[in-house]
Formats: structure tokens, sequence, C-alpha cells
């Protein structure tokens, strides 16, 4: 069963290869950024290929278990990008979450347990990083899409 109308959160995401990195944090803190960074990684082949669901907003489903991420559609393929502006890019409408990015979190870590490692959305477990206010989180998602099994597309 597919609840594609879900809730709407404040939040950026992005497919990379078959799943989708749903980005956190309040305002000011980067989503937009580290948005258009992972579609920057994907066409360097940092990482597998990168394209926005949605950027500022995104709705929260679930499909046969798994948490779904779809592009609200009056925001379906823009943007922000500092400095230029709102901005028009490819998109996808949805994809399956497979990791959740928290910036400016609190409980980051240079060590961090492993329970700050993982979240539970909608009842479905994730894998999470959480980035502190100030650290670039780019390196930290492709490491871990890079290095972590279950993350690897």
């Amino acid at each position: 069963m597919s609840d594609a109308a879900g809730t709407s959160i404040h939040a950026s995401a992005v497919r990379v290869g078959d799943r989708a990195v749903l980005i956190r944090g309040p305002s000011g803190s980067g989503k937009s950024r580290l948005a258009f960074d992972l579609i920057l990684a994907g066409r360097a082949q940092w990482i597998p290929p990168a394209v926005l669901i949605g950027d500022d907003r995104v709705r929260l489903g679930k499909t046969g278990g798994q948490l779904t991420v779809h592009a609200v559609m009056e925001l379906a393929g823009l943007i922000e990008i500092r400095g230029l502006g709102i901005r028009r890019c490819d998109f996808m409408p949805e994809g399956t979450v497979g990791l959740v990015v928290d910036l400016d979190a609190a409980d980051a870590e240079r060590l961090p347990l492993p329970e700050a490692l993982k979240t539970t959305l909608s009842g479905c477990d994730l894998p999470r990083i959480p980035v502190a206010a100030g650290a670039s989180p780019l390196p930290l998602v492709v490491a871990a899409m890079t290095t972590q099994p279950g993350l690897q597309t």
C-alpha cells in the first residue's frame, strides 16, 4: 500500500543510485547546499548518479514497509543555490529513503555511538548521519555511501 500524500516536512531529498538521501535540519543549515553537492558528486562519479527529489519541502510516505520521499509538485525541479537564487534542475518525483542526514545535529560527535547512527521514521529503521554545525556534510555522506555495507548502490 502506498501513502504518497503523506506528511509534509521541511527537508530536502536526493536520489543517489537506487536510494534517496533525506536531508533534515533547521533553516539555513545547508540542506539545499548538500542536495546540490550530492548532485555534483554524482556527476563527478564520486557516488552513483544523483537527482533531486525535492528541496526545502518534501512529503514522506510508506510503501511496502519502506519509507518513501516525494516531491511537492509546486516546488518540483526547483532548488535554491545560495548566491544565485532559485534555479530549475532535473528531478525525480519520488524515492525510497536509504539514509537520513541531520544537519546541525546536537548529538554529532567525532566518534558517534552506534545508536546515533540510526533513526526510526514512520516505523522504518534507517541509517543516519548526524552532522555538527559548521562541519562539511558531503565528505561524511560520500564516506558512508562508499564504505558502509547496505548504503553502497
